[in-house]
């Protein structure tokens, strides 16, 4: 990152530098990135960096060369090493590797998405936040992405309904059709609090929300008494230059007694194994689905992201990190 980012990020705003990296040491292996994760996280955090700090990120890549008998070359190993095509990195350290878990039979990028930081945020977020049980309505924005698209599943698996919100109909008839969302709306075409009134006429029992904003205020109005909300993302801010404004809502969350928990998905990485576990069974039992917008070339990067927050995307970013211009 060149320069911190003023709103939407420009591509001037990053710059492509090379560097020599040292032999390995002991205990050391050397990586070679094969698919890089793009996250809405990125442009938010991104505030908090240093001007010429490396974007931060995972990527699941190949052990080229080795001093760790845990990490073999020929491997696949998953970290958050940022936007690098080669990394050293060793066990235990700041980038938290580990190799990648059996993918049950998807590709190795599923390792960063469906099987990885994204998948683990739905799983968890929905799951300890929201505590949803059979018979309660679901509503979940951003329903599209890699984590909302996995939240609305696992909460049918829950047998609850699910009512999500996304920006294209293209995206609307996959979440019906092949991840089983009872509906679906494109909220830049609906009334939002209409629909809600229509699909969820006893109320909203849990809101996992990626979004904030007017939208999640509207949301507000429709909750249950003891609702649940899992606060994943406010993407609908990351690009603000000045605070937004929403209406006082607090009132709400006193007389009806609702649950709003902020959700940060890294607290759960030593739990992350079992839940890989049960979700590549639900993938297996055919309970689970998962799409990927790919993008060629690590110098892409930058526009990848900007797609990202642009909701250009379906289901997970990835990058596959080629490189085109180095």
């Amino acid at each position: 990152m060149a320069k911190r980012f003023q709103g939407v990020p420009k591509l001037s705003d990053y710059a492509i530098k090379e560097e020599q990296l040292p032999p390995l040491k002991d205990g050391e292996f050397l990586c070679k990135a094969e698919y890089l994760s793009v996250d809405p996280y990125q442009r938010a955090y991104a505030g908090r960096m240093a001007d010429g700090t490396p974007m931060i990120g995972s990527q699941v890549a190949e052990i080229i060369e080795s001093k760790d008998k845990d990490f073999p070359v020929g491997k696949r190993v998953v970290g958050n090493f940022g936007w690098r095509t080669h990394t050293i990195s060793k066990s235990g350290d700041s980038s938290e590797p580990y190799l990648m878990p059996d993918m049950a039979g998807l590709p190795n990028s599923a390792s960063i998405g469906l099987l990885g930081m994204p998948g683990m945020t739905a799983y968890f977020g929905l799951l300890e936040c929201c505590q949803p049980k059979a018979g309660e309505t679901v509503v979940v924005n951003g329903a599209a992405g890699a984590v909302g698209s996995v939240v609305g599943q696992i909460a049918k698996i829950m047998g609850c309904r699910v009512i999500g919100y996304a920006g294209e109909d293209s995206k609307i008839e996959w979440l019906k059709n092949e991840c089983g969302f009872d509906h679906v709306f494109n909220y830049k075409k609906c009334d939002l609090d209409k629909t809600l009134k229509e699909a969820a006429p006893n109320g909203v029992d849990c809101f996992f929300d990626n979004v904030g904003g007017m939208f999640a205020v509207t949301v507000y109005q429709h909750l249950n008494h003891f609702a649940r909300i899992c606060q994943c993302g406010v993407i609908s801010s990351y690009n603000n230059t000045k605070p937004a404004m929403v209406p006082e809502t607090l009132g709400i969350f006193v007389f009806k007694e609702v649950t709003l928990k902020g959700f940060y998905v890294s607290r759960t990485f030593k739990q992350w194994p079992e839940a890989i576990k049960e979700m590549g069974q639900w993938i297996k039992e055919g309970k689970l689905k998962f799409k990927e917008t790919v993008v060629e070339g690590f110098d892409n990067m930058p526009q990848a992201l900007n797609d990202l927050l642009d909701g250009k995307n379906t289901g997970k970013m990835i990058v596959k990190a080629s490189v085109s211009k180095l």
